[in-house]
């Protein structure tokens, strides 16, 4: 199991990890529901270097963005799901609105975004070009979705 650490933990472990040549990738997502484009994007992102660092959105920047009725799940519960993937070494839980502090401080090598994405629709892409990082698409296109997943649970609630 992937250990799920604070930032200032995480930041000591890559700067030792590194200083062994290890190579990062990083990605990031509520992962409020769990799915299969969850988990080929997080295996396509941990082909990318040598250690997977994910980034887990906090209770209230998922409700910011999802809505007043997500998460689903708590941030510690979701955290733990993702450390249990195979694919993952670290897990981190951030509160900002976007990764870019995460990004500042790590510095990983390879920053990981699906396919609703291009390299130059990152919103980080900046940050990520200015330490020297790269940006790698990586997932099966996104024909999953969290939001209608549950769409689709609560329409069969209904019906019952």
């Amino acid at each position: 199991m992937a250990e799920i650490l604070t930032r200032d933990a995480l930041a000591d472990r890559v700067r030792e990890a590194r200083a062994r040549g290890v190579r990062f990738a990083f990605a990031n997502g509520a992962f409020d529901l769990l799915h299969v484009g969850h988990i080929r994007y997080l295996e396509a992102a941990a082909r990318e270097a040598d250690a997977l660092i994910v980034a887990v959105n906090d209770d209230e920047s998922v409700r910011a963005s999802k809505g007043p009725h997500r998460p689903v799940m708590p941030a510690a519960d979701r955290a733990e799901l993702i450390a249990a993937l195979r694919a993952v070494d670290f897990v981190v839980i951030f509160n900002e609105p976007t990764v870019t502090p995460l990004l500042e401080l790590l510095h990983p090598d390879v920053h990981c975004k699906g396919t609703d994405y291009t390299v130059d629709t990152v919103p980080e892409r900046d940050t990520v070009r200015a330490y020297g990082g790269r940006i790698a698409i990586v997932g099966d296109p996104k024909d999953h979705s969290t939001t209608e997943t549950l769409q689709k649970v609560l329409k069969g609630a209904e019906r019952c």
